[in-house]
């Protein structure tokens, strides 16, 4: 899906949808009133957001998890597998499973480390607690009251922040800020900050700043022509990326978040940028998502996050990596 524009501002249709709102509020608060958590047997990491779209919670699950891995520990992440048609628990294969099989986010953390995808949560902590891991790393599940977390950590684009403030449908937030922050114990804020959320967050929870950079292999694109292709939350900051790169971007092309690719929708881009002679780019999301004999012609361009105060990122992960913790 792709985030409506009046998510962005305040205005009558946000105002005409808040009835909708509290009743989506209403939903969530008997559910969770209603659920009993499970409590599974090894700590449970999760890195959520407030808002419906991309905020960065793959790359900041990725680094969380390299950081506990670099420890010794034994991370076993857990996704819903939203986009994928397998409900789990499921042990995800990059070499057998497919995106429309698991969804695209848990095939690039099974990049990194053992990942399973399962609707009901609670099931796949059980499974990936039996299979050894010392850790589970939640990706997403935040508002999911099924599976008791040891430790939350809300991940904000500091250029979207919380859009126009309002919840679903009026806006883009799950659940009221006040609400989300109450239960977590950290703020992720990447990207620039030209709002000033920091020092709003920082009165609440530790807020650490991070920003998504390109690896090394993407620098030598300096100079290239390039059409660039995104189907995530926010795909202008991809597009900008690129150009901070000194990339000569001819065309950009916007698709919904998790959308799947059909060949139809690349064959008339492949020939243009073989036309003019430019490369087709786009995201490890994206790609994983393309039709497998594509992939070859359209170069994939990973990014890594980098924190400004990466002391402070593992002092926070002594609270739930050490013995009890």
């Amino acid at each position: 899906m792709k985030a409506p524009a009046f998510w962005q501002r305040a205005g009558l249709l946000p105002a005409l949808l808040t009835p909708a709102s509290w009743l989506y509020r209403a939903g969530a608060c008997l559910r969770a009133a209603t659920t009993s958590p499970y409590h599974a047997s090894v700590p449970v990491l999760c890195v959520g957001n407030l808002i419906a779209g991309g905020a960065g919670k793959t790359p900041v699950a990725l680094a969380l998890g390299r950081a506990l891995v670099r420890r010794g520990l034994k991370v076993a992440f857990l996704s819903r597998g939203y986009g994928g048609k397998e409900t789990g628990p499921l042990q995800v294969l990059p070499d057998r499973h497919s995106a429309s099989d698991v969804g695209d986010e848990p095939l690039l953390l099974a990049e990194a480390a053992p990942t399973w995808i399962a609707r009901d949560r609670a099931a796949g902590a059980r499974v990936a607690a039996d299979a050894g891991a010392d850790i589970i790393l939640l990706d997403d599940g935040f508002q999911n009251p099924a599976l008791a977390k040891t430790m939350s950590v809300l991940v904000v684009d500091g250029g979207y922040g919380f859009g126009n403030g309002h919840v679903i449908p009026s806006g883009p937030l799950r659940e009221p800020v006040s609400h989300g922050l109450a239960r977590a114990d950290a703020v992720m804020l990447l990207g620039d900050d030209p709002g000033g959320l920091e020092d709003a967050l920082s009165e609440t929870l530790p807020v650490f700043r991070g920003h998504l950079t390109p690896t090394r292999a993407s620098a030598g694109l300096r100079g290239e022509k390039a059409i660039a292709i995104a189907g995530i939350g926010r795909p202008e900051k991809f597009f900008d990326t690129l150009r901070t790169l000194g990339v000569e971007l001819i065309e950009t092309r916007s698709f919904g978040d998790h959308e799947p690719y059909r060949g139809e929708d690349l064959i008339d881009l492949i020939a243009r940028a073989e036309q003019e002679d430019a490369l087709l780019l786009t995201t490890s999301k994206d790609h994983v998502r393309l039709p497998e004999e594509l992939r070859l012609l359209i170069r994939r361009v990973d990014v890594e996050l980098v924190w400004e105060n990466p002391t402070g990122i593992e002092t926070l992960l002594d609270r739930i990596a050490a013995p009890g913790g």
